[in-house]
């Protein structure tokens, strides 16, 4: 059996552990969907009228203020997922199942790629059971066919960048509650993103980095695909940060799990 095939075949069985731990244990999941959610039908219906008045110039109008946070809403549901699979992989690698693993005659990049896809196809399954909600209560995508795939493809992209770099923050932790704590700024950089309100109402010192950040140009990206509004850099911005962070999550992952045998 070449290489590559074993990888594959491990893989897959380090997937399905993954989805079988998910399942089994499903409160973890449920703690990091249930933020954005809460979130969604707080803003919607605690903070819609001022919000949408204050954002369009005009008089309230919850729909409007809907349109513009649903977006928003599925990026911080990716940075909350995120921060589960950096607690998943720290309590594996602090309850001895690595080290076990490290003893078989199976491929080491199985592991990690495995707690990678698993956790992608966790969020995903997230991310439409919130665009699922916001529709429920008002959202109305105008996307074409075509849109609504790249719309996916940017989302999956997204979610792919995060958890590698999630993957590294939970090796690097000597704990599970470390691996929360270093996980913490996957869900603090949305509230720091034009995912609430835009960067043109943040004061002149933060704006830069509110609209540079590697949420922003995401959800301005994600907006402009699902309802038509401009695009503009934001794309190619997107792009370039996802392929960076993960590159460098899967170096810095690859780098930690190969020098931590035993923990």
């Amino acid at each position: 059996m070449s290489t590559l095939s074993r990888t594959v075949r491990d893989s897959s069985t380090m997937l399905r552990r993954n989805l079988l731990h998910a399942r089994r244990y499903p409160s973890l999941t449920l703690n990091v969907l249930l933020t954005p959610i809460i979130l969604l039908l707080l803003f919607v219906y605690v903070f819609g009228d001022v919000m949408s008045a204050g954002i369009m110039g005009g008089g309230a109008d919850r729909a409007d203020y809907v349109a513009y946070l649903v977006p928003g809403i599925l990026l911080m549901t990716i940075g909350g997922h995120s921060v589960g699979t950096a607690v998943s992989i720290s309590v594996d690698m602090t309850q001895g199942i690595i080290a076990r693993f490290r003893t078989m005659a199976i491929s080491r990049s199985a592991v990690l790629i495995g707690h990678v896809v698993g956790s992608v196809a966790q969020t995903l399954a997230a991310l439409a059971l919130v665009l699922g909600i916001g529709i429920a209560i008002g959202f109305r995508p105008q996307a074409t066919v075509v849109e609504w795939c790249a719309a996916a493809g940017l989302l999956t992209l997204v979610a792919l960048a995060l958890t590698w770099v999630a993957v590294g923050l939970g090796l690097a932790a000597p704990t599970p509650e470390g691996a929360s704590n270093n996980g913490l700024p996957l869900m603090m950089l949305p509230l720091l993103s034009s995912a609430f309100v835009p960067v043109e109402a943040m004061p002149g010192w933060f704006r830069w980095f509110a609209e540079y950040q590697p949420f922003t140009p995401a959800i301005e990206t994600l907006r402009g695909l699902l309802l038509g509004s401009p695009i503009g850099h934001n794309g190619w911005l997107t792009v370039v940060w996802c392929l960076a962070l993960t590159v460098l999550g899967h170096r810095w992952s690859k780098a930690r799990f190969g020098r931590d045998p035993v923990r």
